[in-house]
């Protein structure tokens, strides 16, 4: 049994305010695509490496893995109009079996823990699908004009990633939503609309994915 990683990297980082995607700033004279491909070049657990991006920059992807040694990168693919499509496109490209695992991974999320990773690997190969995700501290409440009232936070997690699925369930959720028109923001969506179960890794508030200038303070911070 293999294990993919897909990390989709074409987005264009318009929330960000800087001509060149998010993933491709530097960090301490590293780009963030590489903070985080570094992390699955490292797990022992992962096989292979694809990322979907926009085709201009498949040349640059290509000289960071080799300045970098990020040797389980074995293709560069074009990716889609929205995330779901570039995931979709990079699922239909590998050579997997049908209960292989796939992960997907955000590429602006480089502070996963190698750690983290593996365990969430080993428990996909338990439960066949799992996200991680942040167990919520605060109070939260929900509205419309005004409060209407207060959520329970026992039972509220923020969702991260990495997500790590076999490949036949979550290439059938996929196939389904389109069958229906149906665009998720995470991969995990559609594997609970299609019908299968997912389980949660609890990860921790530092797995941020950076989107704001803010968020990349806080990440140049904890960089050693």
């Amino acid at each position: 049994m293999k294990t993919f990683a897909i990390i989709p990297a074409a987005g264009k980082g318009q929330r960000f305010g800087e001509s060149l995607p998010k993933q491709f700033h530097q960090i301490k004279g590293k780009e963030i695509l590489v903070y985080t491909l570094e992390i699955f070049q490292n797990c022992s657990l992962v096989d292979e490496i694809v990322i979907p991006t926009r085709q201009e920059y498949f040349k640059l992807v290509f000289q960071l893995a080799e300045k970098y040694k990020i040797t389980k990168l074995k293709a560069v693919i074009e990716g889609g109009k929205e995330r779901q499509d570039s995931v979709y496109n990079a699922v239909t490209s590998i050579e997997a079996e049908k209960n292989d695992l796939v992960i997907v991974h955000d590429a602006a999320r480089p502070l996963l823990t190698e750690k983290l990773l593996a365990y969430a690997v080993k428990a996909a190969k338990k439960y066949d699908n799992i996200l991680v995700a942040f167990k919520g501290k605060d109070t939260l409440v929900r509205k419309e004009k005004n409060v209407l009232d207060y959520i329970d936070r026992k039972n509220i997690y923020y969702v991260q990633t990495p997500q790590i699925f076999r490949y036949y369930i979550l290439k059938d959720s996929m196939e389904k939503a389109y069958k229906e028109n149906f665009y998720g923001t995470d991969e995990s969506m559609l594997v609970i609309k299609a019908g299968y179960k997912v389980e949660i890794v609890e990860g921790p508030f530092s797995n941020i994915k950076i989107t704001t200038p803010e968020d990349l303070e806080l990440f140049e911070k904890l960089v050693l």
